[in-house]
């Protein structure tokens, strides 16, 4: 799910509890606070995790960057997890040639054909917007064979141009090769044991400044840390919708829970009906726990929440089963390279 529909999620479900619903009504600011919570977890891997990363290779292409470098580089270590069976974590640095100029270049791992392709590209500026003619002279896509049997995965273009680059992890998984797109996404950010704690200790902090301030404590501390747990497991629960998952029970487990794959995250059908949702859902509990409710309960709900449901819901399942199949760890991937696009770019 995108980041608007995480944190409206978090809203909502802030506002199913009459006293958050009366406090916020008072100028509290609880319901933002579920919100905030509710883009927590991507904002951990993306703006904190992803820099403790270790990477036993990095690949710097230089202002001269060349293409067979890069891929052979990327099949090296791709052989080496391979023939030794133990993982390589690769990190692609991007190319900056000015304060806002950027050389675009392209990789794309093709498992049909047992290659990697590399593709150096234009000029762009950091809105990854190209210059015209700017393509090194003569620029071709060049394929190195990677001699070893690859699940099939994820095999569009990946851009590497503006600010960080992206990384990869091979594994190797009986015999053949996985490749993970952004190993350290949701490996312990995206967690229901984690959001227990971050409850409790919201709870907890709003308790001692309030006890700071006042000598005394409200209901205020309990409810902050009600919202914040909720918003941090409603993102994770809304990504199991999906098909990467996430290690549910950090530090407890070590893996990933593959997701019930019923949505892809990129999607826009998905995220506009939990937007529509969580929106509708807002003014039905504000409405419910205001002095004189205005609106019909069962009219409103079939009108705003079930018939949207429905349609949109069949309409994009529908769309689903008239697409090309395509495979599982792919689309897993798809799913993170369209959660890091619109961090990075955001």
């Amino acid at each position: 799910m995108k980041g608007i529909a995480h944190f409206i999620t978090g809203v909502a479900l802030a506002t199913f509890f009459p006293e958050v619903v009366q406090q916020a009504a008072e100028g509290s600011l609880l319901p933002v606070l579920g919100g905030i919570a509710g883009i927590l977890p991507d904002t951990l891997d993306f703006k904190l995790a992803r820099y403790f990363e270790r990477y036993d290779l990095e690949i710097d292409p230089g202002p001269e960057p060349d293409a067979r470098t890069i891929a052979e580089g990327l099949v090296g270590a791709m052989r080496k997890a391979y023939e030794t069976g133990r993982p390589q974590s690769v990190m692609l640095h991007t190319i900056r040639l000015g304060a806002d100029l950027w050389r675009q270049y392209v990789v794309r791992f093709d498992p049909a054909h047992n290659e990697v392709a590399v593709r150096i590209g234009p000029v762009v500026n950091t809105g990854q917007v190209p210059f015209p003619g700017s393509e090194p002279e003569g620029a071709e896509e060049v394929r190195v064979k990677v001699g070893v049997p690859m699940v099939h995965t994820y095999d569009a273009e990946n851009r590497v141009d503006i600010f960080s680059g992206p990384s990869f992890k091979f594994v190797r998984k009986g015999d053949r090769l996985h490749v993970h797109f952004l190993d350290w996404h949701r490996r312990w950010s995206h967690s229901l044991t984690l959001a227990a704690v971050l409850a409790l200790s919201v709870a907890g902090f709003f308790a001692l400044v309030e006890w700071i301030a006042r000598g005394a404590l409200s209901r205020i501390p309990f409810w902050a840390g009600v919202v914040t747990g909720l918003g941090f497991a409603g993102h994770i629960l809304e990504d199991q919708l999906g098909f990467m998952g996430s290690n549910l029970f950090f530090p407890f487990t070590k893996e990933r829970v593959i997701g019930l794959q019923l949505l892809r995250s990129g999607d826009p059908i998905p995220n506009f009906l939990t937007v529509w949702l969580s929106v509708a859902l807002i003014l039905f509990n504000l409405d419910r726990f205001s002095a004189s409710p205005r609106l019909d309960p069962p009219v409103y709900l079939l009108l705003a929440v079930a018939l949207p449901l429905v349609a949109l819901g069949g309409l994009y399942l529908l769309q689903r089963r008239r697409g090309e199949p395509e495979a599982e760890a792919a689309t897993q991937q798809r799913d993170i390279l369209a959660e890091a696009e619109e961090v990075e770019v955001g």
